[in-house]
């Protein structure tokens, strides 16, 4: 399972990368503007951090906004991928950057059917909302399944990232599920290499060398 960093933070970013974790990055206008950062700067500057996929969403509502703008994110880094809304607009502008050879990801998705369409459209990627899902009571792990099968079945290349990832459980029920990517908030990233054994079985490690004689080196 690949994992993309869903935030706009520079030294969270250069954080994990040093672990070997970061495939790609995920942002949007919301998050950079967290950051206090220019748009176009700070995806440059993520860009050049990072030499997986990095989605920039586009903001505007009608397919030739999309288009356009899609176009001009897509001109800033060869890296760069088109995220996209899940609308009728979304689909046309999906459609029309992919047979220019953008590449997308199609987010905002709650449903197989949006699934499905936005894989017929051409997108690279489709993002599913599983914690969105699950506030509403929806089955937002049953979702990734079913849209991992329905791409098995039809051999569409579109890969699945699960987004809106809450905690470690999201995680490990979506690669079971089969999602090709997660989308991981830093916030959470600490929980899914900690545990409260590990962190005592190291404290009683240290106990025990430190009533040996010597070094280690």
């Amino acid at each position: 399972m690949k994992f993309f960093l869903d935030t706009a933070n520079l030294e969270e970013i250069k954080r994990i990368v040093k672990l070997g974790l970061v495939d790609g990055i995920t942002t949007n206008p919301s998050i950079i503007a967290k950051e206090g950062a220019d748009f176009k700067t700070r995806i440059q500057e993520i860009c050049a951090l990072v030499s997986g996929p990095v989605s920039a969403e586009v903001i505007g509502l009608t397919a030739e906004e999309m288009i356009n703008e899609g176009r001009e994110i897509a001109s800033w880094a060869e890296n760069i991928v088109v995220k996209i809304p899940m609308t009728e607009a979304g689909l046309e502008a999906t459609y029309q950057l992919t047979k220019e050879g953008i590449k997308t990801n199609v987010t905002l998705i709650f449903t197989e059917a949006q699934g499905l369409m936005a894989a017929k459209a051409g997108a690279t990627y489709i993002s599913p909302f599983i914690g969105r899902l699950d506030d509403i009571g929806a089955d937002g792990l049953g979702l990734v399944k079913n849209l991992k099968t329905i791409l098995s079945t039809y051999q569409y290349e579109t890969e699945i990232i699960a987004a809106s990832i809450r905690n470690l459980d999201h995680l490990v029920q979506s690669s079971v599920a089969g999602a090709h990517i997660a989308t991981i908030p830093g916030s959470i990233l600490p929980s899914l290499w900690s545990h409260p054994l590990t962190t005592s079985g190291i404290e009683t490690f240290m106990k025990d060398w430190g009533k040996l004689q010597g070094t280690l080196i």
